[in-house]
């Protein structure tokens, strides 16, 4: 079935392939992409008006067609044109997956202003620098994410401040009901496929997030790799198994119908489910809150054709005690990335639904989405590979000291294509550290196997990888260390069955003092996200190990300490 899947490959890449891809310039460097892509995210939203009677948006009891949602888009662009918002511009979104979310990225994004995605979970601190950052010219908030805003509400005088589902009115908040009902058809705008469509914030190493800037063509590009890791794999797989004839015709394939699981301020959800779902004229289900038990719900009701989220989500599901109550018949496939997904897991999903497979992804916000992909027979025979290399990318395994590695050696992947990200937004150097003449360093350690499967196996940065969000041990240690009873201390991940990784942190107290793991959490509450508080605490008097530059060793006394004695 490899040969097949290389067949398949080179046929729908080639030159005349519905995938050709082709070379193109981009920022004096020479990258890959598809020949037949649209230009922006806006060629992509406006081609949707063809499945204008189809349901696209659905939370609890509302829902929207594509007409309604097309309707709304434009009535939000000609707000933000007449209040002096436009190309060039950024707006910040900060809410929960409400489809006020995506029907204002898709509004944004379509007149050329760049959606600046705010962490859900950030405290005041975190989002006074995210908007310092940025500089958005609104905010468009729901009421939690109001309500961490109100306390430095006097710094950005001149940012329009726009209220979703609020209980009641705010002064000075503009109700987002004013945005939908100014009508009016969509702008006409010329994007450049290099223009930002999004800043994603990614945790930074030096303490502070960066905002990756992720272009139209980026994302744009994502879609089409999703799109063509799906129907290559398919194509080969019936190939092999001689029932190539039975495929439908391209555009005449299943309807995607979905559920959003994880953040729409992350890759994973916006550009790697919502994304490519949209362009098929798929239908998208918001939850308020994840919940496995909902989620079959759903399932059955909705007739949902897959979920994507992290790995944790779909063990929630299969596992879950009313599951055989529901019919899961629909779903094709079930996975997702954010996090590995456990080679187990594999087979069990296999096992549990009676028509769907194991799929998965590994990607990053610096790549707009997906690297690889991997799903069906694939993944069953390479359950702990996360798949080959998507077409618009080229791949390199360096050494420690940057030097290209033989085939199948082990090292740092890099990367290089048409959906790497413009840089970071004012972090000249950390753009050139991360991104060296078009190749990103992922700091990821892999190898890749003979047929070009590759295998992540560990990771270069430091970074604690929990249910699929990035926390950077550099960022935590700054916080702690804001305490002043706090010596010396540094992070680590602790493996957890439920989330791969937990955070950990080993603290030396300053003489004379007596700390408490409560104390910690409370003080790390007030300048870190929830989910980024350790959860385990060891509280030493010992100065912590060294090697001979000074430097701590993470690992040796990660692995000497025991959960069980963390407080």
């Amino acid at each position: 079935m490899y040969q097949e899947l290389k067949d398949v490959w080179a046929e729908m890449t080639g030159e005349t392939g519905i995938f050709s891809v082709t070379d193109i310039e981009v920022r004096g460097e020479t990258l890959k992409s598809y020949a037949l892509a649209p230009n922006s995210l806006r060629d992509v939203w406006l081609m949707s008006a063809q499945f204008a009677e189809r349901d696209y948006l659905i939370f609890e009891d509302e829902r929207w067609t594509y007409a309604e949602a097309m309707a709304e888009t434009a009535s939000i662009a000609n707000w933000m044109h007449a209040n002096g918002i436009g190309h060039g511009d950024r707006v910040a979104l900060a809410m929960r997956n409400y489809p006020e979310w995506m029907l204002t990225y898709w509004a944004l994004t379509s007149i050329g202003i760049g959606v600046v995605g705010m962490n859900a979970w950030w405290v005041t601190d975190e989002l006074d620098y995210g908007l310092a950052d940025s500089a958005p010219k609104a905010y468009i908030c729901d009421q939690e994410r109001l309500n961490s805003l109100l306390p430095i509400r006097d710094k950005f005088p001149d940012m329009k401040v726009i209220g979703v589902r609020l209980p009641e009115p705010v002064e000075g908040v503009i109700d987002y009901a004013e945005l939908k009902n100014t009508g009016g058809e969509m702008p006409d705008v010329a994007i450049d496929g290099d223009d930002d469509a999004c800043i994603f914030y990614t945790s930074g190493t030096t303490g502070r997030p960066k905002g990756a800037q992720l272009t139209h063509r980026g994302c744009v590009l994502n879609i089409m790799n999703v799109a063509f890791m799906n129907l290559c794999t398919a194509t080969a797989l019936a190939r092999a198994n001689g029932t190539e004839d039975q495929l439908p015709a391209p555009g005449e394939g299943p309807i995607i119908q979905t559920l959003v699981t994880t953040p729409l301020f992350h890759v994973t959800a916006n550009n790697c489910v919502v994304q490519p779902a949209t362009l098929n004229g798929g239908k998208i289900i918001h939850m308020y809150k994840w919940d496995a038990g909902e989620a079959l719900k759903l399932i059955e009701r909705e007739k949902l054709t897959g979920i994507s989220g992290v790995p944790v989500m779909s063990r929630e599901i299969i596992s879950h005690p009313d599951f055989d109550k529901y019919d899961t018949s629909s779903l094709t496939a079930l996975g997702g990335g954010g996090a590995q997904l456990q080679p187990d897991l594999v087979g069990k999903i296999d096992k549990a639904l009676p028509n769907g497979r194991a799929a998965t992804g590994y990607g990053m916000t610096e790549t707009c989405g997906i690297i690889t992909a991997v799903s069906a027979d694939y993944f069953i025979d390479k359950p702990e590979s996360c798949g080959p290399i998507v077409p618009t990318l080229e791949s390199k395994v360096i050494d420690a000291d940057g030097n290209d590695l033989p085939a199948g050696s082990l090292g740092e992947l890099c990367v290089k294509g048409g959906n790497v990200i413009k840089g970071y937004l004012n972090r000249e150097e950390a753009t050139a550290e991360s991104i060296q003449q078009g190749w990103l360093r992922t700091g990821d350690i892999a190898r890749i196997d003979e047929e070009g499967f590759v295998y992540i196996v560990d990771r270069a940065k430091d970074m604690v990888l929990r249910g699929g969000e990035n926390i950077y041990c550099a960022e935590v240690e700054s916080a702690v260390f804001k305490h002043d009873g706090v010596a010396e201390c540094t992070v680590f991940g602790v493996e957890d069955d439920r989330l791969g990784e937990e955070v950990g942190i080993a603290i030396v107290q300053a003489d004379g003092v007596s700390l408490s793991a409560d104390e910690i959490r409370d003080h790390c509450a007030k300048l870190l996200a929830k989910f980024k508080i350790p959860r385990y605490i060891w509280l030493r008097t010992e100065p912590l190990p060294r090697n001979a530059s000074g430097k701590f060793l993470k690992r040796e006394l990660r692995d000497s300490l025991d959960p069980a004695d963390a407080v």
